[in-house]
């Protein structure tokens, strides 16, 4: 089953991190990573930009509007994602708490199951 697993975090917290901060932590996430990447399971990760670096697109009346940032009512935002295809949701939590226990920055991690669609074929 694939999941996506969403990494939420303080913002400003993890963009103040000093290069050494970052490569540490970055460091600890790979070895984590690296049993599930080598078995198969680890698809695209990635880490997102700054909520300042953001562009949305809302619904308007008449057409889409396009504005600046996600609007986030909170400090708490969707900093990165990983894509894995493992056995069930407890492999998955499994990973989580894995994440979890050594990104401080992060404040929860979301899992969600999900389809990759190709036009013109079904949902796999």
């Amino acid at each position: 089953m694939l999941y996506a697993i969403l990494c939420y975090a303080d913002e400003e917290k993890v963009f103040a991190w000093s290069k050494e901060e970052e490569a540490a932590v970055m460091g600890r996430l790979q070895a984590v990573q690296e049993p599930l990447a080598k078995a198969g399971k680890l698809g695209p990760t990635g880490r997102l930009m700054p909520t300042t670096a953001a562009t949305t697109v809302r619904k308007g009346r008449d057409e889409p509007l396009v504005v600046d940032g996600p609007f986030a009512e909170t400090k708490e935002v969707l900093l990165g994602f990983y894509t894995v295809d493992v056995e069930n949701l407890d492999e998955a939590i499994a990973f989580s708490k894995e994440l979890s226990a050594v990104n401080p920055g992060s404040t929860s991690y979301e899992i969600r199951p999900f389809y990759v669609f190709h036009p013109g074929s079904s949902p796999t």
